[in-house]
């Protein structure tokens, strides 16, 4: 069972160096569209102040402007990376109950991160929108089913033998 998920996280990591490679690719397209460093050229301007010219912009900007303009590899690497650090933590925390925590707190931050995005107005960070807020109910979900639910479910279903047996 564990082969089995090594093999995940192994296909998940090339999926997400895939995914990265080709989103800074298509990222790159910032170079070209100066009107929008303001807007795409976050991490450039935090490190640098300003942004003059092309050689200003940082490599993450490029992922930046992937993932408002052209969705389809940022999403990938969002899924990628959530599966490695879901699986990683099933692998590592699931005895000792901070599996449960760490979900939680994941669930939580994707639905703030949703709520950050959600007035946007490029195709992309819509899409985001959407990803984080469905994935962090899911997160979220997931947790409440098998914390509280399933023990007063087996609770309930013991009764009900107990009943029967009577």
């Amino acid at each position: 069972m564990l082969l089995s998920k090594w093999t995940q996280l192994g296909t998940a990591f090339l999926l997400f160096l895939i995914s990265t490679a080709a989103a800074w690719y298509e990222g790159s397209q910032i170079l070209d569209n100066p009107w929008e460093w303001k807007y795409s050229a976050i991490f450039s301007r935090m490190m640098n102040g300003s942004v003059e010219q092309a050689n200003d912009i940082l490599p993450i900007d490029h992922v930046v402007y992937a993932a408002k303009f052209l969705p389809l590899f940022p999403l990938m690497m969002f899924f990628s990376g959530m599966y490695i650090i879901v699986l990683l933590s099933s692998i590592l925390f699931r005895r000792n109950g901070m599996f449960t925590v760490l979900l939680t707190s994941l669930g939580l931050l994707l639905l703030c991160g949703s709520s950050v995005i959600a007035n946007s107005p490029t195709v992309g960070l819509k899409s985001f929108h959407y990803c984080f807020l469905l994935l962090g109910l899911a997160m979220l979900s997931y947790v409440a089913a098998t914390k509280f639910i399933k023990p007063h479910f087996t609770k309930f279903n013991e009764n009900m033998l107990n009943e029967d047996e009577k």
